[in-house]
């Protein structure tokens, strides 16, 4: 073959493509122009949702990894980021797979789960495993290698065998929301862009469920996934575009912010502007399946318009909301008709009770009269004791607040989660717990051996973690003072690839953490730290006693904002 004939084959080859794609770009287009609606949809595959579809109990995923061998796939455990709206915070859960490949983990679960074991490193064609169970279930499955040297996972019961079909193919959606992730320009051409991922995203669920013989099952859990994934990319792309209209400048030890371009600002403000999100059947409870639940709740809880719209007319000239039982009433009036507003609805939906359900729990402490704001109202000399019974008289106290909030809170299951978590609050008397005897204990053990007599502040951080650099950043003069006490000590734990770190880790540890206690981990043992204090996102801070217990969340230091006061405080309720 001549050197001519080749190059009339290649560019034969390269026409046919370029034909190809432009047919399929056409097909593409003329897809989305004849999307269904999410009501058609949903109609065309009627699925009763179980009556016991939020139930709290435990799930089991086990199972079996064919011919694994552990130096060959490059990983001893997976890792999935778990997040129960019910809690007040993320966690990880690690699954360690045994040498002979098989592998078990039991979680507490408050609700249906769809989520995915991750490896970190993996040498083969073989990462995730993806599951989907209801609490209470048992799931077992079997990973094994499939055509092109690629691992396919076979569910061999329980719910995950009923959508397995939507399990392999979930992932197709996520291309159809990449628009949201890189636009750039002003919030009407942002809405246009969503009108349009949205129709590409009924139009895809509509061909895959098609090809791939779904269930009515797996469309009414694909179209809620898909809800929740959408809201919660728009709003990001929302947040993300908002941060070009702020130019934020240091003067005088005060940072001022500058608008830039007022008319956008005023739509970022407007909830007309996230008309988008009104696509979205809040209501709908298999939404709680999907893992980006948690984030699409609390972007809508912490939308620009729905926060201005509940601090309405309460912050003082000072920038604070004075804290009396009037301002906690007023704002949770006007949360849920900002949050009506937001969504485009007259009454309050599933999502806006588990917003509800949210400030509950984040005010918990403040609330109790067990709380040290009110026993310092109780003890103060400083006025007379009529001034004191007005204070006390107005102060937002569980007994008032609490039945006032619930009372907004219909749904009986998420009634029941609010009415369990101040029960267990209250039940709460230690001011410390034990750590586990476990592996990664005996590294906080170890730092406490080296230690003696000190309260150890632990700085969970990550270099791909701004706020975390941030904060240590603009710690500096402050650690300077900690250093000096004999009481405290800091420590920096950081998880990378490798228990060394990575160049830039080291660079970074010399210019700013030169003089601290730095420990450096290997990824995998870092999520066993999150596992161990339940936390996903960073930086996160624990406070340990010099006598290795860990110190009750609502009592530890919460950062450096407020470090000196914080640490006086549980000096005091420890002695």
């Amino acid at each position: 073959m001549n050197r001519k004939t080749i190059i009339k084959i290649i560019l034969a080859v390269v026409v046919i493509l370029v034909v190809m794609k432009g047919v399929s770009f056409v097909y593409d287009k003329i897809q989305v122009m004849n999307a269904p609606t999410m009501q058609e949809i949903s109609e065309a595959n009627p699925w009763t949702v179980p009556a016991d579809w939020f139930k709290t109990d435990t799930i089991t995923i086990k199972g079996h990894i064919e011919d694994y061998d552990a130096e060959q796939f490059g990983f001893t455990s997976m890792a999935c980021y778990y997040d129960d709206v019910f809690e007040k915070g993320s966690t990880v859960l690690v699954l360690d797979i045994a040498d002979d490949g098989t592998f078990c983990k039991k979680f507490l679960a408050s609700y249906p789960v769809c989520n995915s074991f991750i490896a970190d490193g993996s040498k083969v064609f073989f990462n995730a495993i993806p599951f989907f169970a209801r609490p209470g279930e048992t799931i077992d499955i079997t990973v094994r290698k499939a055509s092109f040297w690629r691992y396919e996972c076979v569910y061999n019961n329980g719910s995950s065998r009923d959508v397995e079909r939507w399990l392999r193919t979930s992932g197709k959606f996520e291309k159809a929301l990449s628009p949201l992730w890189k636009f750039e320009g002003k919030f009407d051409d942002a809405n246009k862009v969503a009108d349009e991922v949205w129709k590409r995203l009924m139009a895809k669920l509509q061909s895959i469920s098609r090809s791939e013989d779904y269930t009515p099952m797996e469309v009414q859990l694909a179209l809620a996934d898909i809800q929740a994934n959408f809201g919660m990319d728009y709003i990001g792309c929302i947040e993300r575009l908002s941060n070009d209209l702020v130019k934020y400048e240091k003067r005088d030890s005060t940072w001022h912010a500058e608008i830039l371009d007022s008319a956008e600002w005023n739509k970022y403000l407007d909830s007309k502007t996230y008309e988008p999100m009104r696509r979205i059947d809040y209501d709908n409870p298999l939404l709680f399946a999907s893992s980006s639940y948690y984030f699409l709740q609390n972007r809508i809880q912490y939308a620009k318009p729905v926060r201005e719209g509940q601090y309405k007319g309460l912050f003082s000239e000072g920038g604070g909301m004075e804290i009396n039982v009037e301002n906690f009433t007023k704002k949770l009036v006007n949360g849920l008709a900002a949050l009506r507003e937001f969504m485009g609805t007259d009454k309050d939906n599933l999502l806006a009770q588990m917003c509800v359900y949210k400030d509950m729990v984040n005010e918990f402490d403040t609330w109790r009269e067990e709380g040290d704001i009110y026993q310092r109202l109780l003890a103060d000399t400083t006025i007379t004791e009529a001034q004191r019974k007005e204070n006390l008289d107005n102060w937002p106290t569980l007994t008032k607040m609490w039945p006032l909030y619930l009372d907004a809170i219909k749904n009986p299951y998420i009634r029941q989660k609010a009415e369990q978590f101040r029960d267990r609050r209250l039940a709460q008397k230690d001011l410390t717990t034990p750590l586990p005897s476990t592996p990664e204990a005996e590294l906080i053990r170890s730092l406490v051996a080296k230690y003696p007599g000190r309260i150890l502040f632990i700085d969970f951080w990550g270099m791909s973690c701004g706020p975390c650099r941030g904060a240590i950043q603009e710690s500096k003069e402050l650690r300077a003072e900690i250093a000096k006490r004999d009481d405290v000590k800091l420590v920096f734990i950081a998880g990378e690839r490798t228990k060394e770190g990575s160049d830039a880790y080291k660079q970074y540890v010399a210019e700013w953490l030169a003089n601290e206690e730095t420990v450096c981990l290997p990824n995998a043992e870092f999520r066993r730290l999150q596992e161990l204090f339940q936390f996903n996102g960073i930086p996160h801070y624990e406070t340990i006693t010099p006598d290795c217990r860990r110190v009750r969340e609502d009592l530890s230091i919460g950062g450096y904002h407020n470090f000196n006061n914080d640490l006086e405080r549980v000096l005091e309720k420890l002695k």
